[in-house]
């Protein structure tokens, strides 16, 4: 008996046969074709918990707001502005762009005046924000090692924060920036995981097949998403978010230092 359950079959059988249960659960995996690797951040490069850093990023930012409107309802305006984001459909609209109608139709700030509130916040408070974040010891050895192999590494966050609070959690999860060849932020991505759209933008810009491409990531349903246009993914576990409807399949599944195994396993550039 482990300590504080009993034992099942799952249990007993796994112990007995553990090599079984690794590889069903680990060799649907191929890297032969990879080309290129999509890298989520919060929760798979770096150890964020959203639910704390939100509520504080939109009460600092929400505060140089004040002077024109009450910084809970731009709060709530916000969480609309991102709904909206996430619901986006049209391919001609950045997902900043459509932030920037819903704040000005019911709050009647200008995009001007959000910058410049956004821009306070920048200098006064982003950085109050770190404490929030740590990073992981072997992602900067996940991302050498892929760009050891050739491939292209992109950071496929969900693009609801600008590009500068995107920046500052890599700096604080010791990451450099400089490594990924594209960066999903909201001034130019036009859909949000787990659209299937935002995974073609990636590839159209990469220019690339799906085939050629793995997603990483901590999300059932973000993350693994990526399978629904043919990436193979990798669900990173340590952090990992189980979402409802999150009925998507990772290829292969395990902790950082199995997925830099796997990616070490494979043949570098010469």
């Amino acid at each position: 008996m482990q300590a504080g359950r009993c034992l099942t079959g799952h249990d007993i059988l796994s112990t007995m046969l553990p090599s079984f249960f690794h590889k069903s659960t680990q060799n649907m995996i191929d890297l032969s074709n990879i080309q290129a690797v999509l890298f989520d951040l919060d929760g798979t490069l770096i150890d964020v918990d959203m639910n704390r850093f939100v509520p504080i990023y939109l009460h600092r930012l929400t505060t140089y707001m004040s002077d024109q409107v009450n910084p809970a309802h731009a709060t709530q305006v916000l969480h609309h502005a991102v709904a909206a984001m996430f619901a986006n459909a049209d391919g001609c609209r950045t997902l900043e762009s459509i932030l920037l109608e819903v704040l000005e139709s019911e709050l009647a700030i200008t995009p001007e005046r959000y910058a410049e509130c956004l821009e306070q916040f920048y200098q006064n408070d982003l950085e109050e924000l770190r404490p929030l974040v740590t990073g992981h010891p072997l992602s900067p050895q996940l991302i050498e090692s892929s760009l050891a192999r050739d491939w292209t590494v992109v950071l496929a966050t969900n693009p609801i924060f600008p590009r500068a609070v995107i920046d500052a959690r890599l700096t604080w999860g010791k990451l450099n920036g400089n490594a990924f060849h594209h960066v999903t932020a909201y001034e130019t991505a036009h859909f949000c995981k787990p659209s299937a759209r935002f995974f073609e933008e990636v590839l159209e810009r990469l220019q690339l097949p799906a085939e050629a491409c793995l997603m990483v990531g901590n999300d059932t349903l973000h993350d693994l998403s990526a399978s629904q246009v043919g990436m193979q993914t990798c669900l990173l576990t340590p952090w990992s978010i189980k979402r409802p409807g999150g009925h998507f399949k990772a290829d292969w599944q395990g902790c950082h230092e199995e997925l830099l195994a796997l990616i070490e396993s494979t043949s570098p550039t010469s």
